[in-house]
């Protein structure tokens, strides 16, 4: 391949240099900056799509609708946000009250919440900030509204949906109503079997933390005409954050994570991401936060991640985590906890979980089944069951599953052969209970002495024999590798790539 595959992520103004758009100046006005935004335009070239005038919002037209705040509070628009936060239940946020206790007052709040959001004079309350451990190493901070509060995201979050769901890009797969993590790695399996042998990886950093506040309002106010929905999702944004230790901190960047209109509004945000690699000619899936871009050549794919870095630094303020951001072959990326790896001896695509998912894989079956277990043992089997039913229909998807679902299967039986004899406790109770169960009562005697721990007792043969896999599927166990089999057959679902 000749030539210049991706662009080298120059920005190019039509005409004179301008100032960076949505600069952050001391005094400065929100108009000010929704002008620039109208006005700038970002051009760049490739060498599969020529250079194009259009610009981001001109790529995807928007809908002759505008959302007023009367139609945000609406009964019926209400009841139904009520209703949705009320199946999600979740925890109660800084105030203490649970769903239950607002929906035992609904028929009270609800005129009250309707005058209040009309009138303009609702005021979000703070959110409490709940750490919880990431994938990778680390902690992810959640922030938990009120149940107030969520309600009334829920209810803009309905009006807001129809008007920017049909705008979004085709490759952004995250929270949206269709689409998924599967649909999201079909469609890079597609890329990949177009020959795109290399994956730009880019990770942001801390990106639902650092989303810039006036940027996302300024967006918002190209779409939303009411100032009265601008200002109840600004307080939103900037609601005070009290931390496990009863601190209380302001926001002044970033989207909480754990509220209803956090996943749309980083839609939002990163659309205009969307619509500039769209315009670059390259092939993208974005998840989220998480992004990949599929190329040709490593040269190609080290240009456009230089491209990318200084877009998302320059234009849109967001930061790239150098050290979690790569170039390289699809195979050995995590994303979405697969990998995908190309078979070029048998011309397809296959698709393995990652090393990542394995070691999680691993880790869970260790919590789910501790050695000190002390209810019982169909007990710990249901715990069990609705984890590994619930890995297999994500993960069972991939064609390599089955060698980990098989050793999973095997180490969960021998955990719960562990928690058995444990159980039992008496040297003395092991051999009876193993002899009952149908284990030769000589190798039972010459193995199960006075000594040993139940962990290294749970691989002998004896115990093998006595506590046999039969013996786990009549108490219910069910088997990870038999449930990814039935999985894999049903395939990924379409991709939804554009025609």
């Amino acid at each position: 391949m000749t030539g210049r595959e991706k662009s080298d992520g120059r920005v190019v103004p039509e005409g004179p240099r301008k100032r960076s758009p949505i600069a952050a100046t001391r005094g400065g006005k929100a108009t000010t900056d929704i002008e620039r935004m109208q006005k700038a335009e970002l051009t760049s070239e490739t060498a599969e799509r020529p250079l194009s005038p259009a610009t981001s919002d001109e790529a995807a037209p928007v809908r002759d609708m505008d959302v007023t705040m009367e139609q945000i509070a609406d009964e019926a628009n209400l009841r139904e946000a009520f209703r949705r936060v009320a199946e999600n239940r979740g925890a109660p946020g800084p105030d203490g009250r649970t769903v239950d206790t607002v929906r035992r007052d609904l028929e009270r709040t609800l005129p009250r919440l309707r005058r209040a959001l009309v009138d303009g004079i609702y005021r979000p309350g703070s959110i409490r900030r709940v750490w919880i451990p990431k994938s990778g190493g680390g902690e992810r901070g959640l922030g938990i509204p009120n149940v107030i509060d969520r309600w009334v995201q829920q209810a803009i979050l309905q009006r807001l949906a129809p008007l920017y769901e049909p705008t979004f890009h085709p490759s952004s797969h995250g929270f949206r109503p269709g689409r998924s993590c599967h649909t999201a790695i079909a469609e890079a399996k597609v890329y990949v079997a177009e020959g795109r042998m290399w994956v730009v990886d880019i990770d942001l950093e801390k990106f639902f933390d650092r989303v810039p506040h006036q940027r996302l309002l300024a967006k918002l106010q190209l779409r939303i005409h009411d100032e009265r929905i601008l200002q109840v999702i600004g307080r939103m944004l900037k609601a005070q954050v009290v931390m496990p230790d009863g601190v209380v901190v302001t926001t002044e960047e970033g989207t909480p994570q754990g509220g209803p209109l956090s996943p749309i509004l980083s839609n939002i945000v990163l659309d205009e991401l969307d619509r500039e690699l769209d315009r670059r000619g390259h092939r993208f899936v974005r998840y989220a936060d998480d992004m990949n871009v599929y190329v040709r050549s490593e040269s190609a794919g080290k240009r456009v991640f230089e491209g990318i870095k200084r877009f998302l630094e320059v234009r849109m303020r967001l930061s790239v985590n150098a050290d979690k951001s790569a170039v390289s072959k699809p195979r050995g990326r995590h994303f979405l906890g697969f990998q995908i790896r190309p078979n070029v001896r048998k011309q397809r695509v296959e698709l393995d979980v990652s090393s990542r998912t394995e070691k999680r894989l691993r880790e869970k079956i260790r919590d789910l089944t501790p050695r000190t277990w002390g209810n019982s043992l169909r007990a710990c089997i249901v715990r069990v069951n609705r984890y590994v039913r619930g890995w297999a229909e994500f993960f069972g998807v991939a064609f390599w599953v089955r060698g980990l679902a098989r050793y999973a299967d095997a180490h969960l039986r021998r955990r719960l052969r562990s928690i058995l004899l444990t159980h039992w406790k008496e040297p003395k109770t092991i051999r009876a209970n193993l002899i009952r169960l149908g284990a030769p009562a000589s190798l039972v005697n010459a193995e199960i002495g006075s000594t040993g721990r139940p962990w290294n007792l749970s691989q002998r043969q004896s115990v093998c024999r006595g506590i046999r896999n039969e013996h786990f599927e009549r108490w219910g166990l069910l088997s990870l590798d038999e449930l990814c089999a039935k999985r894999f057959d049903k395939g990924l679902p379409s991709p939804g790539l554009n025609p």
